[in-house]
């Protein structure tokens, strides 16, 4: 449209709308670019922890202040898990090992999930230690599957000295076994090599999956998380449905809902360090009704396969490729490697669909 016929207040109007669509097309080429990953599963399969390796793989890493801030969680997941064992304990009828103990169960057994300071962490210490060497916590802790405990309790329980100090400030490796529940939809964001890559990370546990379908749109990739070692346990929310089996299940629905026929799905068997220690105990065919094994529970090789074939059944579309990989969330240099080539992934089928 011509404007030299125009009042110098119809130019301007002309010029704002031209700025306007102009920054309309470089917000849309923007989005079109940026690589958005969902990150899916169910409760305590690893999904947050995932989340801090991409910060310190990728962003910003975590500074003394940063680490700082985990410290309060750090103390809650020592005494509530602490205070679980006790509760265990008692419950499953185990005796303390050492009578003098019996005190400093009911020390825990007052505490009430209070936000601690160092200097009232510290007064707590003592009986954790003994406690923690007493043979009847070791008993309960050894039947942890019969009830709930986080796995980052024993890791904590080991580095008493360390975080019972007043000075203390948690290493990067104590930030990534602290555990603090996602209840709301965390958005993060990170560049990765000139490539803008958006994670969205939403709380698991069944009240919360109804937040998901808020997140679907625009999705380039789901890492789905499944914690591969908790085949033995059950769910916090009924205390009767198996973890792995209840996690099959949730794939089941995501990787064969429509709104993802375009979409790619990598499938991480998380805590897989957990996964190589419990199928030495436990046997797996024992836990899963309907087991399908073939070869030995207690070799790693046919447990991967087993778990593989479990998840890769209930896909109704066969055309599409399976991604999967065995990962430790907690292990920087395991992530940084199975992220490169979920990485490499994600962005050839982007292109793909963007130059088709």
């Amino acid at each position: 449209m011509a404007t030299c016929c125009l009042s110098e207040e119809d130019r301007a109007a002309v010029r704002r709308s031209r700025e306007i669509d102009r920054n309309l097309q470089a917000e849309k080429r923007q989005y079109r670019a940026e690589i958005k990953i969902l990150l899916l599963g169910a409760g305590e399969s690893g999904k947050s922890t995932f989340l801090k390796q991409m910060r310190i793989i990728h962003g910003e890493d975590f500074d003394d202040d940063a680490r700082l801030t985990f410290r309060p969680t750090i103390y809650l997941n020592v005494m509530k898990g602490a205070k679980t064992l006790v509760r265990a304990m008692r419950t499953l009828s185990i005796q303390i090992q050492d009578d003098s103990n019996e005190e400093f169960c009911d020390i825990l057994g007052n505490y009430k999930s209070s936000i601690l300071e160092p200097q009232d962490f510290m007064q707590y210490v003592e009986p954790l230690k003994a406690l923690w060497n007493d043979g009847g916590i070791q008993n309960a802790f050894s039947r942890r599957n019969e009830f709930q405990l986080g796995d980052s309790v024993s890791f904590f329980l080991d580095k008493l000295d360390e975080i019972g100090r007043p000075e203390y400030v948690p290493t990067r490796e104590h930030v990534l076994h602290s555990r603090k529940a996602t209840t709301g939809i965390v958005d993060y964001r990170i560049d990765v090599k000139g490539v803008p890559f958006r994670f969205v990370d939403v709380g698991g546990q069944r009240q919360h999956r109804q937040k998901w379908f808020q997140c679907f749109d625009e999705v380039t990739a789901i890492l789905f998380l499944c914690a591969s070692s908790a085949y033995d346990q059950v769910l916090v929310e009924d205390r009767v449905t198996n973890r792995l089996v209840e996690s099959r299940n949730i794939f089941e629905t995501i990787v064969n809902n429509r709104c993802f026929s375009n979409v790619s799905i990598i499938l991480f068997f998380n805590k897989y360090d957990l996964l190589c220690k419990k199928i030495l105990e436990k046997d797996i065919t024992q836990c899963i009704e309907g087991a399908k094994f073939e070869g030995d529970p207690h070799i790693l090789k046919d447990v991967e396969k087993f778990l593989t074939q479990m998840f890769d059944s209930v896909r109704t579309d066969r055309h599409q490729e399976l991604y999967r990989h065995f990962t430790t969330a907690t292990d920087t240099n395991n992530i940084k490697f199975v992220f490169k080539a979920v990485r490499d992934t994600i962005l050839h089928r982007h292109i793909d669909g963007i130059m088709g």
